[in-house]
């Protein structure tokens, strides 16, 4: 095995279709056809002596010698493109960079108004685009470089991850200005068993901000109590005004729902307090460019901690 008779260009295959599990879905995002992604993957087997990946009813499996080689190569093709795009100067007032932002429907209405403002006025050539992952997919999607980074409730469990805090947030109910706990004193908390005779309704998204309100109801032992759950939190607050139903919502949502509907909170006892994090990819670490985007996000939505704890 020669280092000198391997085309580099094909390690850019061998990681596409270890992301991917497919040679069409490889090739889709390399940009080239399916026979000659098929052709670069037979040239990189008979290198490597090895069949790379084996076909399963689930798609393509790296064998024990691609597990170990495909995430190196990824990690030193990131490190060599960070290399060559670190020496670029960027200039907010001119750049015409496009970034790849993960957020959920909740994330888009509470963060990209003030995120597209800011960006318009001070880098109005850029772009932004909000490509929504499943929260379990955020690191592979970086190390793909399909986002640039993320805002939920994410952890940098994985190597070459890197997030930072944004702030603390927590749940609070809503409702119609008419509803009313089935018993108790009408406070500014629900008491557990006032949850407890309490019908909920719920969203149940799947991409990076919350898919831990079912959880947390799971955790009170009230999920029997779930009679109705949508499919997007920008269905609640309709829902809410139009029928008995209460639902579980982050604080910060709550708020700006308040300014627009005639809907009422409450505090929910013992509810969990949740992180919610910028993450991105360590190779962009030094990325003139995507220090000034997280930078920005930063100034717009970090909380100092003593906030988030008061």
């Amino acid at each position: 095995m020669n280092f000198r008779q391997l085309d580099l260009n094909l390690l850019r295959v061998l990681t596409a279709i270890h992301r991917t599990g497919s040679v069409t879905l490889a090739g889709k995002s390399l940009s080239l056809s399916q026979p000659a992604t098929s052709n670069a993957l037979a040239r990189l087997r008979g290198f490597f002596a090895d069949e790379l990946f084996v076909r399963t009813p689930s798609g393509l499996k790296p064998t024990r010698l691609c597990e170990q080689l495909a995430p190196a190569v990824m990690s030193q093709l990131l490190a060599l493109e960070t290399l060559i795009t670190g020496h670029e100067e960027f200039t907010p007032a001119s750049s015409t960079m496009h970034w790849r932002l993960s957020l959920s429907d909740l994330g888009e209405m509470l963060f990209l108004p003030a995120l597209a403002g800011a960006m318009r006025s001070q880098a109005p050539a850029a772009r932004l685009s909000n490509i929504s992952v499943a929260s379990n997919d955020v690191a592979a999607a970086l190390e793909a470089r399909e986002i640039d980074m993320a805002v939920g409730i994410l952890q940098a469990k994985h190597r070459g991850i890197s997030s930072e805090q944004l702030f603390r947030e927590h749940y609070v109910a809503v409702a119609a200005k008419a509803w009313r706990p089935a018993g108790g004193q009408l406070g500014d908390t629900l008491s557990p068993e006032q949850l407890a005779q309490a019908s909920f309704v719920v969203a149940s998204p799947t991409a990076t901000f919350h898919a831990s309100v079912e959880q947390m109801l799971i955790r009170m032992k009230l999920q029997e109590r779930i009679v109705l759950r949508a499919r997007h939190f920008s269905a609640l607050p309709d829902l809410a005004l139009n029928s008995d139903l209460l639902s579980i919502v982050p604080e910060m949502y709550a708020r700006r729902l308040l300014l627009r509907y005639e809907l009422q909170t409450w505090r929910i006892p013992e509810a969990p307090a949740y992180e919610v994090r910028l993450v991105w990819h360590s190779s962009t670490d030094h990325d003139p460019a995507h220090q000034w985007m997280r930078a920005l996000v930063k100034h717009l939505f970090q909380r100092p901690v003593s906030a988030d704890t008061a």
